[in-house]
């Protein structure tokens, strides 16, 4: 039995159906149902139960699995440390990230990463769900969140913060708040996320103030949201690495410099996290370093 399929069962049981792998693989799931198929031939007895909502493992499957786990890893170390004597780094590299930060953030260091990785293909799930890893075939997740929890490793890339902002034109027509209090009299443009539609949190000088806000718009996507307040829609809270280039070109104006600001928590960061596991292909581990050195 050759590896392909070897690393298919193993991805089988990871993702719990037969249509997971084949979307990470980029194949028809009758392919992947059709390579199960042959292999519990080959070997005599039935590796997965099959059933509407989801795939398991029998109990001769999972021991079989158990066992090839550690084999399938100790060739992949072997192929890379051969491949570090004779090659660059090369191979699918799949990297999840939100929308906004996928695009805003990780777009413009492509051009450098595919310049210094060129045999590193990166495949971007961009999505505002939390993408399980390991049902996801991920290597490399970006999140934006207080510090992560859980059994993923976890580095942290930069320190993020959020900003209030508004077009000079809305300013213009509606007048500047002379602090975080008047916003209380603003239509502000929200997120529909709960911690950030009733009450912005503004700190000063070791001084934390809640302040209650409302708008008759509220949007599921900064990127939307960005938008609507450099059309003048109104004040928005954003994060400080989306609007930093729209406050530099005066497109969008920050209302409150002097305060630190947030919609539940101040300590906010991007961090980049992999699965807990004893060896990390070369691949994943180049485009790690990659990322910590353009954004740590």
């Amino acid at each position: 039995m050759d590896t392909d399929t070897l690393k298919t069962l193993q991805e089988v049981a990871t993702g719990g159906s037969f249509a997971a792998v084949a979307r990470a693989r980029g194949v028809d799931p009758s392919n992947v149902s059709r390579t199960v198929a042959q292999a519990e031939a080959q070997l005599g007895f039935r590796l997965f139960q099959r059933s509407t909502r989801a795939v398991q493992p029998t109990e001769a499957g999972a021991l079989y699995l158990a066992r090839i786990a550690p084999l399938l890893e100790e060739l992949d170390q072997a192929r890379d440390a051969a491949a570090q004597v004779v090659a660059q780094p090369a191979g699918r590299v799949r990297l999840t990230a939100s929308v906004a930060f996928g695009t805003e953030v990780i777009v413009p260091l492509l051009p450098g990463l595919r310049a210094a990785l060129p045999e590193v293909s990166l495949e971007m799930v961009l999505s505002d769900e939390n993408v399980d890893l390991l049902a996801g075939q991920i290597d490399i997740a970006l999140r934006l969140a207080p510090a992560p929890k859980g059994d993923l490793i976890s580095v942290k890339l930069m320190d993020t913060g959020y900003r209030v902002v508004a077009s000079q034109d809305y300013l213009a027509r509606h007048g500047r708040p002379t602090g975080p209090q008047d916003l209380s009299a603003h239509e502000v443009l929200r997120m529909t996320l709960p911690d950030h539609r009733a009450q912005w949190q503004f700190r000063r000088d070791g001084v934390t103030a809640a302040v209650p806000v409302s708008g008759p718009l509220l949007m599921s996507n900064v990127l939307a949201l960005r938008a609507a307040a450099c059309a003048g829609l109104g004040p928005a809270l954003l994060a400080d690495w989306l609007v930093a280039e729209d406050l530099a070109a005066g497109r969008l104006v920050d209302l409150f410099p002097g305060h630190a600001v947030a919609a539940s928590g101040f300590e906010t960061a991007a961090w980049l996290l992999y699965p807990s596991r004893a060896y990390l292909p070369r691949k994943v581990r180049v485009v790690i370093d990659y990322l910590r050195g353009a954004l740590g």
